[in-house]
């Protein structure tokens, strides 16, 4: 297998054989990613699929033990199970259910393994949408303390994250009852487990199954310590469990009003573009500025395309980003635990979707990416309204839409009843079709360094240096435009080194980059024309800090520059170059996170470009841990194909590039500040300006457009 060596978080590394220049290969020895043992959890036991409905209950029919069978057989299958640290199952004790339930529905539930059918049938008609049978109290115990499993190898570091694949689910579940196939609230018993075992200060918990989990909202309401996000399908409360409290006007009670965001879906069909311009206008920069300590994600894979309780069309792909967003916050620390998912092919590539980001391998290019819908729209301006008095990043949110059609002014019809999951009418819908997601290839090499000999390379990454002849003309280019010297060999080596380096990454050979050279603008220009012009690869450039960029690089609609400083210049921002100005430059860390998800985080989802190219002005002053964050975010594009340059004298930065360049989490930012007043209103102004041309900076619904419109 060769020599080996683990890099800081758990990641293991081989070392392969040199390659040889007559194999046709000019970089030195590869690195490539391994099984580790302090990565990610993987829980499940097939205890947990041994209890099935025994009665007819159309409503119920769907949650079937296959759910958990299938997704994990399909782990095992792929490879995926075997790179993940499988961590045993055990029961949760009573006191630990007691966290989040009452002992008089503990008691209750404990009586179930010793009913006869009939007692059964009778004792699950005092709950909405749910069964039981003689050993789901057992199941229950297992999927609760399969949660806590998570959060003890999360919160010791014996793993950096993981997923638990649990049944019954738990989200629906209350204090006192049973609820929408959930027994025992398994993330919130979790949640309550986390701060009273480790101290922890601050738990995020997002929900993107497609129902709305009350059972979690109603245990943290009016708790600060806990952040609850949750989308659901909605459609104006006519759809199940049917509750005015899932509206997004329910923002949490007292100490706890601001923590329990609620995202309504009033329509079906949701595609990956709505889910992602959530994540960008309201998760990410609320959960920033709270700052978890701890992410439980209520994995619920019923928000996928094909699924028939959702009816949405986002693909399981989408998910591979949805959990990347979150791998930065709180240090890494990252629960998912399965709720719902019903349609088995989507559900599976769901989970295996999942499952791999949580490992590390890079994200796939965004598919079948449109811009948010007039519907997602109206929910998203409302939600970010509501709680605009509560959040800073969100204070200058627009008002509640003027007109009716919001998700606020629309009520059910006078005299029209809501029905229960299951009575609904039947419906013939058109069976979903989609393509299986792509196969997520990890290039051999996760982090290439073009570095100078005096330097040391990191553990973990390739030094990579060019000694192959270029093509002449390339390298008459190179010379006139890069070099102040014809004959500075050195600078030739490294101008070369890091234009192969990007032609590497184009093959998908070499994951990410970075480059140390003498003037950061010429190794920028250079760059974008050759991937531009040789490679046919539309580039996203992002500039930390003032400093010069060529007006010429945008010309050709290939290169979209976002520059980020304190500099007021003359030239307006256009469509593909956008200045944006902050009064304190790079070092305010407020006003830097809210131009990100305010501005560039969705600039990149809708240009989707084939290589990011991150580049550190002199003196920008942005902090290690924001940069570390950057690059981590910026990792979401392009299949992770990023190119840091760095100016020379920076080479104190090489290390935590390189260690974010690897996949290793950021440092936390710690609870954020509100931007300046100035720097929100000009973010503000410069996205208004923009989003004609660009439609994921719009967090509000044209008022000449109906929601029933995509």
């Amino acid at each position: 297998m060769g020599k080996y060596s683990i890099l800081p978080g758990g990641t293991l590394f081989t070392q392969k054989r040199r390659y040889s220049h007559s194999e046709g290969r000019s970089y030195l020895p590869i690195l490539t990613r391994g099984i580790t043992k302090m990565g990610t959890a993987l829980i499940y036991d097939d205890e947990m699929t041994k209890y099935k409905l025994l009665w007819v209950d159309p409503a119920c029919k769907i949650e079937v033990p296959e759910r958990l069978t299938v997704s994990h057989e399909t782990l095992v299958r792929t490879g995926l199970a075997d790179r993940c640290v499988s961590v045993p199952v055990r029961e949760a004790t009573d006191a630990e259910i007691l966290l989040a339930h009452s002992e008089e529905y503990l008691e209750a539930v404990k009586k179930t393994p010793y009913m006869s059918l009939e007692d059964l049938m009778e004792f699950t008609r005092q709950y909405g949408d749910v069964y039981f049978h003689p050993n789901i109290y057992h199941c229950a115990k297992l999927a609760a303390g399969a949660a806590l499993q998570l959060v003890d190898s999360v919160m010791t570091g014996k793993v950096r994250n993981g997923m638990a694949l649990v049944r019954p689910p738990g989200h629906h579940s209350m204090r006192s009852a049973a609820n929408g196939f959930c027994v025992f609230n398994n993330v919130a018993i979790a949640a309550q487990y986390a701060k009273q075992k480790y101290g922890v200060q601050r738990v995020l918990i997002v929900d993107w199954d497609i129902h709305h989990g009350q059972g979690v909202q109603y245990c943290f309401e009016d708790d600060p310590s806990v952040l609850y996000f949750s989308w659901h399908r909605y459609e104006h409360q006519k759809f199940w469990p049917h509750l005015r409290d899932s509206d997004y006007d329910i923002v949490g009670k007292e100490k706890g009003a601001g923590f329990n965001i609620n995202v309504p879906w009033n329509k079906v069909g949701m595609e990956n573009g709505d889910y992602l311009s959530v994540f960008c206008h309201v998760l990410l920069p609320v959960a920033y500025e709270f700052c978890p300590d701890l992410v439980l994600v209520c994995a619920g894979f019923d928000s996928a395309i094909g699924d028939p309780e959702g009816e949405m069309c986002a693909t399981p792909d989408v998910f591979a980003h949805l959990t990347h967003l979150l791998m930065n916050l709180a240090g890494g620390k990252l629960c998912a635990v399965l709720e719902g998912g019903y349609n088995l092919t989507s559900l599976v590539q769901s989970v295996c979707q999942t499952v791999q980001t949580l490992l590390g391998d890079p994200v796939p290019r965004p598919a079948s990416l449109k811009s948010p819908c007039i519907s997602a729209l109206e929910s998203l301006q409302c939600v970010r309204s509501a709680h605009k008095a509560y959040w800073s990043c969100l204070k200058h949110a627009a008002d509640l839409p003027a007109s009716t059609i919001s998700t606020k002014r629309i009520k059910l019809g006078e005299g029209e009843e809501t029905t229960e999951k299951g009575e609904e009418e039947e419906k013939v819908t058109e069976e979903k079709v989609w393509p299986e997601p792509p196969k997520r290839v990890t290039p051999p090499v996760c982090a290439a360094l073009v570095l100078p000999d005096d330097v040391a390379c990191p553990e973990g990454c390739e030094r990579f240096s060019f000694s192959e002849d270029l093509d002449p003309l390339l390298a008459s280019k190179l010379r006139e435009s890069f070099l102040r010297d014809a004959d500075d060999s050195t600078a030739f080596i490294t101008v070369s080194s890091f234009i192969a380096l990007t032609e590497k990454m184009e093959k998908n050979e070499i994951c990410s980059g970075l480059a140390l050279v003498p003037d950061v603008t010429k190794a920028m220009t250079s760059i974008v024309q050759h991937v531009t012009t040789v490679l046919s690869n539309r580039v996203l450039v992002v500039c930390v800090g003032d400093g010069n960029v060529p007006s010429h690089i945008t010309e050709d609609r290939e290169t979209l520059v976002v520059q980020m400083g304190s500099a007021q210049t003359e030239e307006q921002s256009c469509k593909y170059y956008i200045r944006v100005c902050l009064k304190k430059g790079c070092s305010d860390t407020s006003g830097f996170t809210q131009a990100v998800f305010g501005l560039l985080l969705p600039l990149g989802y809708e240009y989707d470009p084939g290589l990011v190219v991150l580049v550190r002005m002199p003196d920008s002053g942005v902090s290690d841990s924001l940069w570390q964050q950057l690059i981590g975010l910026l990792q979401s594009f392009a299949l992770g194909h990023t190119l840091v340059v760095l100016q020379e004298e920076e080479k104190a930065l090489i290390g935590l590039t390189a260690s974010s360049l690897l996949g290793n989490p950021a440092a936390s930012l710690k609870q954020l500040q509100a931007p300046l007043t100035e720097d929100t209103e000009a973010i503000e102004k410069l996205r208004h300006r923009l989003q004609a041309d660009w439609k994921f900076l719009q967090t509000t619904a044209p008022q000449t457009q109906r929601s029933d419109e995509h």
